[in-house]
């Protein structure tokens, strides 16, 4: 379910800001963490397996399950010597390339995929903890060799992890591609038009925008611009939310309100956010002619169907007489 959205608006409001997108999703999980107040573990592609990202969030007690590339590289960790030097302890050992590791199959398990959705498929799987040299410190990398979709490098930072269920966890990424599908094409949550008259023109590709050179005028309209455009993601989220709770507790109303159809339609599953939306649709007519609505609302719908009444009539009048 959706919680919070941000738009990575390319604003440079500062000559000093040097932040990057991984420290403004950074700066976002914190930000939810502290609301939430608990531990979080963050679920991302391979943009973010990056040493800067694990060090702020094992920084702050949360962790990261990412996917790493096919040509990643890592070091075995040294082993302690038998006598102490008077210099820094090795922190590398032998280098080894995780597609020679993936070749050795005799390493290998054998266990049922845990994905959703996913039935009679067996995966060969094998887990490895390795110092990797951007975060400089002893990751986990998970290997899993899927019968369909080929092999896959993982990257865990939390080393309890069962790993079954880091392939689990990684496992819900298309879940998360598809709520931002839905949330696109379904909810709208990005389709915000709001407008700002003194907005300089800007071409395409000229980057982004330094708005520390402008006056503070200026730079105020541009953030109350923004701060629009995130109340209308916002929304988006909450509507988006409001669709899945329907949709997980109410299944049997929603399908009975369907009024279309769809090719893999199975009412024993709870539905998309779209069926829920469109069986809303349908069932608005019903809703608004019950008489359980509150008194307040009845008048104001009754106001309202007598002001397009009124201007129908208005309408076909100015029309008869020309």
């Amino acid at each position: 379910m959706p919680l919070v959205a941000r738009i990575h608006e390319g604003l440079i409001w500062c000559n000093r800001d040097t932040r990057t997108l991984l420290d403004k999703l950074a700066l976002l999980l914190f930000s939810l963490a502290g609301i939430l107040d608990r531990k979080l573990l963050l679920v991302a592609d391979a943009y973010y397996a990056s040493g800067k990202m694990i060090a702020q969030l094992l920084g702050q007690g949360h962790h990261l399950v990412t996917r790493a590339k096919s040509n990643a590289v890592a070091y075995w960790p040294a082993q302690a010597p038998a006598r102490r030097r008077r210099r820094r302890p090795r922190l590398y050992g032998e280098k080894v390339k995780l597609k020679d590791l993936a070749r050795d199959q005799g390493d290998f398990l054998s266990a049922s995929s845990p994905v959703y959705g996913e039935q009679n498929v067996t995966l060969r799987y094998r887990a490895v903890d390795l110092v990797w040299h951007r975060a400089r410190r002893l990751v986990r990398f998970v290997i899993v060799c899927h019968p369909h979709s080929g092999t896959i490098f993982l990257l865990a930072t939390d080393l309890t992890l069962e790993l079954l269920e880091s392939i689990l966890l990684y496992g819900y990424r298309f879940k998360i591609e598809l709520g931002f599908r839905q949330a696109v094409y379904v909810v709208g949550s990005y389709a915000y038009h709001f407008w700002m008259a003194g907005m300089k023109p800007r071409g395409r590709g000229q980057g982004d925008q330094y708005l520390h050179r402008e006056n503070q005028t200026y730079r105020d309209a541009v953030r109350r611009k923004m701060h629009t455009f995130h109340l209308h993601v916002q929304l988006g989220c909450v509507a988006q939310g409001l669709l899945q709770h329907l949709a997980l507790h109410h299944t049997a109303q929603v399908w009975h309100l369907f009024r279309s159809w769809l090719r893999t339609m199975n009412p024993a599953l709870p539905p998309s956010e779209l069926v829920v939306a469109c069986a809303l649709r349908s069932a608005l007519p019903e809703f608004l002619e019950d008489a359980a609505l509150p008194h307040k609302l009845r008048i104001i719908l009754r106001r309202y169907r007598e002001s397009q009444n009124t201007s129908h009539i208005n309408i076909s009048s100015l029309e008869s007489t020309a």
